[in-house]
């Protein structure tokens, strides 16, 4: 991602974002789409920690996936029948081209028939198969230590790096899934987002819980 935005891109309203997104879809619906695909992508944000807990635990607006830079080639392959257009600073590029791209790192699938996205794709800096942090590029690590699955399959992001990046806006819902997860964190993981918290946001509230 740059830090120039292209010309153009519409400013949607809340209300018409809300409502576009009202037919979103769940992790299990992209799993399906997905099988086979050699990116290391996973499910991120809230529903990530939903199926790190095993039971959904509240309403999601809408689901994001993310997926290693070179490896959206490979996503956006499976959904022909969609368009997909870029997102960054509140501005949405439809059927985004490479300029588009470019300057950002989030990609909605929306159906041309009825104008509804229906997820989130986060294309993430990484080297090979090496993930790399977009809010600190010194924080590297191996996909392999930061997916994992359910029972039945489903890739998701670790609850640390997922609260990571929920505590820089802090919003209710983010002490929310912040509160209902830490009681399930084995030791070692609050150890590993102390660590990650202190380098990234240091001074951040929710150090003195993890640490006390």
């Amino acid at each position: 991602m740059t830090d120039l935005l292209p010309p153009g891109g519409a400013v949607p309203g809340a209300d018409d974002l809300q409502a576009r997104w009202a037919d979103a879809w769940r992790p299990e619906q992209v799993v399906e789409r997905l099988g086979g695909v050699g990116a290391p992508w996973c499910v991120a944000a809230g529903w990530a920690l939903d199926l790190f807990r095993g039971e959904q635990s509240r309403p999601h607006g809408d689901l994001e996936i993310a997926v290693p830079a070179a490896g959206f080639p490979e996503i956006r392959d499976r959904f022909a029948e969609y368009v997909w257009d870029a997102v960054g600073s509140g501005h949405i590029w439809a059927e985004a081209g490479a300029e588009a791209l470019e300057a950002t790192h989030q990609t909605w699938l929306r159906d041309p028939a009825s104008g509804r996205f229906l997820f989130d794709v986060f294309r993430e800096p990484h080297e090979g198969r090496t993930w790399i942090c977009r809010r600190d590029e010194t924080l590297r690590l191996p996909y392999d230590e930061i997916v994992e699955r359910t029972a039945d399959g489903i890739p998701y992001l670790i609850p640390e790096l997922v609260l990571l990046f929920k505590a820089k806006e802090t919003r209710p819902k983010d002490r929310a899934d912040f509160e209902g997860v830490l009681p399930l964190l084995a030791p070692a993981r609050r150890v590993r987002l102390a660590e990650w918290l202190d380098r990234v946001h240091p001074g951040h509230p929710w150090l003195a819980e993890l640490t006390g």
